[in-house]
């Protein structure tokens, strides 16, 4: 089994992404809502891992944080944290729905 790197990639960014704004800001919201969708990211990623077809929770996390931090990043004209946040969200539901249309492969 192929471990999802890029998937466990993106768990780590999102839970740092929490961590640093509750460091820089005293932001409790930011370091629950970090940890909260960090911990989905990586469950995600740990299911893709075993099964590459079990993309449901990734997806719906990355899509999650696609439309929340892409209406921050709208209202805010900020990039970071909310832009980058939103733009590797909007990947990796990109690289979710190819996963979801591509033939599995014959063991």
């Amino acid at each position: 089994m192929a471990v999802d790197w890029i998937g466990f990639g993106y768990a780590a960014l999102v839970t740092s992404g929490g961590l640093i704004g509750y460091a820089k800001a005293g932001s409790v919201p930011s370091l629950a809502a970090g940890l909260l969708f960090g911990s989905l990211a990586g469950l995600g990623a740990y299911q893709l891992s075993q099964n590459p077809s079990n993309v449901w929770i990734s997806l719906i996390t990355s899509g999650t944080l696609t439309a929340v931090m892409g209406t921050r990043f709208y209202n805010s004209g900020k990039f970071m944290p909310a832009g980058l946040i939103a733009g590797v969200s909007l990947l990796m539901v990109g690289r979710l729905a190819l996963k979801m249309v591509e033939k599995p492969h014959e063991k």
